[in-house]
C-alpha cells in the first residue's frame, strides 16, 4: 500500500470532467468527452467521403464510363473529407475553458 506525506499541502484543482477534484501534482486528461465525440464525427465524415469517391469502374478496359467525372466524385467527396479533416484538427486541438474557484483565488 502506498503511504501519502501528510506534511506537504496538496492543493486540489477542480478536474474539468466535473467527476473528481484533481490533485494539483496531477494532470488533467488530455481529451475529454466532448473531443472524441468530435474525432469520431471527423471519422465518419473521412468514411463517407471516400465513400463517395470510390466506384465508376468500367466494364471492360476498352470503354470509357464517363461516370468517373460525376459531381459527387469531383467536387461533393473532396469537400466533405476536408470537413472531415478539419473536424479531425479542431477536435485534437480544442481544449475546454476550466472554471476556477474564485474563492481559491480570493485566499490567495
Amino acid at each position: 500500500m502506498a503511504q501519502v506525506n501528510n506534511n506537504q499541502k496538496t492543493k486540489l484543482i477542480p478536474n474539468p470532467s466535473g467527476k473528481q477534484p484533481v490533485r494539483q501534482d496531477q494532470k488533467p486528461p488530455l481529451f475529454r468527452k466532448t473531443n472524441y465525440i468530435l474525432m469520431v464525427i471527423g471519422v465518419v465524415l473521412l468514411i463517407i467521403g471516400y465513400f463517395c469517391i470510390s466506384g465508376g469502374a468500367a466494364e471492360s478496359p476498352e470503354q470509357f464510363n464517363p461516370e468517373v467525372f460525376s459531381t459527387r466524385r469531383i467536387v461533393v467527396a473532396p469537400i466533405v473529407i476536408l470537413l472531415g479533416l478539419v473536424t479531425e484538427i479542431f477536435a485534437i486541438m480544442w481544449r475546454p475553458k476550466v472554471k476556477e474557484d474564485q474563492n481559491e483565488e480570493k485566499a490567495e
